[in-house]
């Protein structure tokens, strides 16, 4: 091939690489507009269309999806043979990874179970309802060991689809489960806000054991009401008292303290067990607001077994509250799987080192030291390690690189890119990545890289097991705009990046769900506003994806928001992603280390936004200054609450 030609010929890769890419793409990308009809007719159902389509199409690098649409426009009455060759030509590929799926549905709708076993034995990664649809197919064939693999689902999976809830429902003709466990499950559901789920449940429950009707649907609709209402007798049956559990957790989720007003009052006449699951989600939302009963309130929860939520912010309480002894204790009694998760393996590590016990908190930190995340980089501090300068791997030889470009999963992708579906592109990309080696992923980042996809780069070099790129891992990209920006705003440059790597992955076109673009992802209103204050003439909502104007806006806005939170990097990411009123609020009455400011963030995007940004800050400082750097001095002390007083800029969004 020509490719490999020129490749051996030994032309300076970095000059050429992206021109022969380019060129190998050429052909295929006079085509696209040949496989843009081909899906819209697809979509629109019109198969002659389609069959036009698809007959000009070629060999397009997105010819196989084309295919896949034709047999699914005639699934229902296809020949299976035809289905089988496809899957045979493509296989592992994502195309027919998906194109199984759906035939598996089709054989189960049809009631034809051994051919549902037998396609789902050949899925790579079967989704969720596949799973039950072959779950229900060993049923058929009374294979009741199938039942020892649904009954964790009935905790975990509070939203099934229907061949899920198919089958949990064998758990109960089978009496696998009986009424303690729909109260278990009811609570779950209630406790993660999935309420029509929770009616659902209930109906598991026998007639005699179902709580009335009307008063379900008060404690639902109007919890505060129902427990201001309750019935004299309310506490003589197992219904009557769950429905009041399930209202003070209801009441919790926006005032705790009127929950444990209720709660004090109602006690006496639950059962321990009862009380303390109450008294667990009282806590678990004041230790969300930071409320300083919460401590109090879960030192009543006892030796109950609290979900894993409720567990996590008690240890979140615990550190808010410098109680080294009951984060020790908390976590100690956390599901083993919990436990081990780095960021209470690291907690751990520290309460054993508050408590004077170094070699066995060192044992814990050597678990996770040397990862590269945010517990990671604490791990190596507590250890007398900063984070250093890692070294650059092996250059790709051609033959890697060549593999890259010669993939056809890649290819593929690589063509969604160019057609800007991102979604397919991504989801193609990511199948493909799929047991790739280390040196794999690197050259499959270089491709990323040369043709601009940084994300995908970023996504991909972060993938390696032992041999790393961090040049690809922390790329930055569109230095000739963000780093003088950043030095006209007095800004670490490395703390931009940090956070422009978590906004967007470099994406300029990227769009958030609730509307915020471009590289640093601003929402229309602050980027009007910024505007607005640094006299940026003609400004106009559609400038807000140019590279040049969004780095302007978003580094200016970082600048006013490090001014009014103290120049302090850790409130003011939180700022960035949740507000500022929100990471003013969330200090502590007393300075706070900056770890546990993070650590107690009570919004999960925003927590692990914060911890992201600060350690990749950290990379990105290592590499533009080729010196180890600290994440503990980055993170360093947030100060206490300055007694409610207004914000600096009061208009700030």
């Amino acid at each position: 091939m020509k490719l490999k030609f020129i490749l051996k010929l030994g032309i300076a890769l970095p000059v050429a690489f992206s021109a022969l890419v380019s060129a190998v793409f050429a052909q295929d990308s006079l085509r696209d507009p040949t496989f843009l009809r081909a899906r819209d007719a697809f979509r629109a159902g019109d198969r002659p269309k389609l069959e036009r389509a698809a007959g000009e199409l070629g060999n397009h690098e997105l010819a196989p999806y084309v295919e896949s649409w034709q047999l699914r426009m005639d699934i229902e009455q296809l020949d299976p043979a035809f289905i089988q060759d496809f899957l045979r030509r493509y296989d592992r590929s994502y195309v027919a990874e998906k194109l199984r799926a759906d035939w598996l549905r089709l054989m189960a709708k049809r009631e034809r179970w051994p051919d549902v076993e037998r396609e789902y034995a050949r899925l790579i990664a079967p989704e969720q309802d596949v799973s039950c649809y072959n779950q229900l197919a060993r049923l058929k064939r009374d294979d009741k060991s199938v039942l020892d693999e649904i009954l964790p689902l009935w905790r975990t999976l509070l939203e099934p689809s229907e061949p899920c809830v198919l089958a949990l429902e064998a758990l109960i003709w089978e009496k696998r489960v009986l009424a303690d466990d729909v109260w278990i499950r009811v609570r779950r559901q209630v406790e993660t806000n999935k309420l029509s789920w929770a009616r659902q449940t209930l109906f598991y429950l026998p007639n005699s054991q179902s709580p009335d009707p009307r008063q379900l649907e008060q404690m639902l609709d109007r919890p505060p009401v129902y427990l201001a209402r309750l019935p004299a007798n309310w506490f003589t049956t197992r219904p009557g008292r769950e429905l009041v559990l399930l209202a003070i957790s209801r009441v919790a989720r926006s005032e705790p303290a009127m929950a444990a007003e209720h709660l004090e009052k109602l006690q006496a006449r639950l059962g321990a067990a009862e009380r303390q699951w109450a008294w667990g989600q009282v806590a678990w939302q004041a230790a969300q607001r930071h409320l300083p009963q919460a401590m109090e309130w879960y030192a009543l929860t006892g030796d109950t077994q609290l979900s894993d939520e409720v567990m996590e912010w008690k240890v979140r309480a615990a550190l808010r509250a410098r109680d080294w002894a009951m984060v020790h204790r908390t976590i100690e009694r956390m599901p083993p799987a919990l436990a081990a998760l780095p960021e209470w393996t690291y907690w751990l590590g520290r309460a054993h080192k508050a408590g004077g016990q170094l070699e066995v908190a060192n044992q814990l930190f050597a678990r996770i030291a040397g990862q590269t995340h945010f517990y990671g980089n604490l791990a190596d501090e507590e250890l007398g390690r900063s984070v250093p300068v890692q070294p650059r791997p092996r250059p790709l030889t051609p033959e890697e690189l060549n593999g890259a470009i010669q993939n056809p999963g890649l290819r593929r992708a690589l063509a969604f890119f160019r057609l800007e579906a991102r979604t397919e592109g991504v989801k193609e990309w990511a199948w493909t990545l799929r047991g790739m080696s280390d040196r794999e992923l690197l050259a499959a980042a270089e491709l990323a890289r040369r043709q601009g996809i940084y994300d995908r780069a970023i996504n991909t070099a972060d993938k390696t097991q032992s041999e790393h790129d961090f040049s690809l891992r922390f790329l930055a990209p569109y230095s000739e705009q963000v780093r003088p920006a950043a030095r006209n705003q007095a800004l670490d440059d490395a703390w931009v990046y940090g956070l422009m790597r978590q906004e967007s992955r470099f994406v300029t076109s990227a769009k958030s769900s609730v509307g915020a673009s471009g590289l640093m992802q601003l929402m229309p209103k602050t980027a009007e506003w910024v505007a607005k204050k640094i006299g940026l003439k003609n400004f106009q909502p559609g400038r807000v994806n140019d590279t040049e104007t969004n780095v302007l806006l978003g580094t200016s806005y970082m600048r006013m928001v490090m001014d009014n939170l103290d120049n302090h990097p850790v409130l003011a990411s939180a700022a960035y992603n949740a507000g500022p009123g929100r990471a003013r609020k969330w200090r502590a009455e007393v300075p706070l280390e900056g770890a546990i400011y993070a650590e107690t963030i009570p919004f999960s995007e925003t927590r692990d936004y914060v911890k992201k940004v600060m350690s990749n800050a950290v990379y990105y400082s290592t590499q533009f200054n080729n010196r180890p750097d600290s994440l503990k001095a980055r993170l360093g002390v947030v100060g206490a609450r300055n007694g409610g007083e207004p914000p600096k800029i009061e208009d700030l969004p």
